[in-house]
């Protein structure tokens, strides 16, 4: 999920969004649930693909990696020329392919062993399928992204971008913590119907957004603060807001290396702890969790801004909780290290989204930069510890010592760039 940015400068608390106003309130609250039905049904199918395929086509760590790293290489490069697309061909249209390609490859993954059985022939079509609904995924976040800009103030981007992280995190941890209890009561093939499903509902449901959109009255944003006591632009010398900005580009994509480390070795940690899928998404969703409060107590509270310390220590816990979560023997252990790690995850990512709103450069003119960096940590992480593993095929925990020091690596970057000389 990839954060939405504007250009704008926050307004100051209490600022009130045009968009709880009539017709434009109602749309904003449709794209809201159009996020929250889309984070549900990728992660359902995405998290706990490695379980299906660890069952099925006897996966283990290595192939999971792949299988991410796969993911990854496909997203640099989908997330790249997405939001060319939606502005070319209009955002209800790419919405609209994004979410049928997603249903059709599930569809027909969850068709396809019923044919063939669990077979070689399955495997290539099931990876075949897993890329069609990368890319068609990549379609639909920028232009969601962009239809929830469409209907606020200047000021009330922040306020919009919040809700925006707050509903697609703590719908991701809501199918986190369930997916593994479907999974072993109804089967591998509910990780294929239960998301096609859900994306007929938002394809009915976005069917009566555009409806909407096209009747609604021109948009006329309502000032937030009146005339004259608007507060200065960030008061920051810029050379020292452009240079936290850098920062939290650099940090971003490393937390994705990170994440993208974790998720394919799931099944492999969770036979280790002895859990059952049910249990393992239980367990293993405590750091989807703690992200999510992250967004809120971010979200609230500005005391973090522009203090490197915060950054700084953020990293340092992000590259000691991922070590201790996938080398820890003791589930209280996994747990305390996935409450540092979803708490080091979500001030990174916010860091990404608050500087880019207050620096006033956005993202999106980058012609998809910030995206195709996220795919690129998300192809990095899995692809160190595929190599790691290669080389070393005797030592099962060096993948997680590799990545660890790909995130030394990335602390190195990140303490060079704050302390280099203008």
């Amino acid at each position: 999920m990839q954060e939405i940015t504007e250009t704008h400068h926050p307004a100051p608390r209490g600022a009130i969004d045009a968009s709880d106003n009539g017709v434009h309130r109602r749309l904003t609250t449709g794209y809201f649930t159009l996020e929250a039905l889309n984070s549900v049904g990728a992660v359902y199918y995405f998290n706990y693909l490695f379980f299906y395929m660890r069952e099925h086509f006897g996966f283990g760590n290595l192939n999971n990696l792949l299988l991410t790293a796969l993911h990854g290489f496909v997203y640099m490069f989908s997330a790249w020329n997405a939001g060319r697309f939606g502005h070319k061909h209009g955002y209800f249209f790419t919405l609209r392919v994004g979410f049928s390609g997603m249903a059709l490859a599930l569809a027909c993954g969850g068709l396809a062993p019923r044919i063939l059985g669990y077979s070689h022939a399955t495997l290539l079509i099931e990876l075949a399928l897993f890329v069609t609904w990368t890319t068609s995924m990549c379609l639909t976040w920028p232009s969601l992204q962009t239809l929830l800009s469409q209907h606020g103030t200047p000021g009330g981007f922040p306020r919009t971008a919040g809700i925006y992280n707050m509903v697609w995190a703590g719908a991701a941890a809501v199918a986190n913590l369930t997916g593994g209890a479907l999974l072993e009561k109804l089967g591998g093939e509910i990780l294929f119907w239960l998301p096609a499903g859900l994306l007929l509902i938002q394809l009915a449901l976005l069917a009566r957004l555009q409806k909407m959109d096209a009747a609604a009255p021109a948009f006329q944003p309502v000032p937030d603060v009146e005339a004259g006591t608007l507060p200065a632009l960030n008061p920051r010398p810029i050379a020292k807001a452009r240079n936290f900005l850098l920062l939290a580009w650099l940090a971003n994509p490393f937390a994705y290396i990170a994440i993208n480390g974790i998720l394919p070795v799931i099944p492999k940690l969770s036979e280790r702890l002895e859990l059952t899928p049910a249990y393992a998404g239980l367990v293993c969703s405590v750091w989807f969790w703690a992200r999510l409060g992250a967004f809120v107590w971010f979200w609230l509270w500005p005391g973090w801004h522009y203090r490197f310390g915060w950054l700084l220590g953020a990293f340092l816990a992000l590259i000691g909780s991922f070590t201790l979560l996938l080398l820890g023997s003791r589930i209280w252990v996994v747990i305390t290290a996935q409450v540092a790690f979803g708490l080091a995850v979500g001030l990174i990512y916010y860091s990404s989204l608050f500087y880019s709103m207050d620096v006033g450069e956005s993202k999106g003119k980058r012609g998809g930069i910030h995206e195709a960096a996220i795919g690129l940590g998300i192809f990095v992480g899995p692809a160190v510890g595929v190599t790691a593993l290669h080389y070393f095929p005797g030592h099962l925990d060096v993948g997680t010592w590799a990545i660890s020091g790909t995130l030394v690596f990335g602390l190195m970057g990140l303490l060079w760039l704050r302390f280099r000389k203008a």
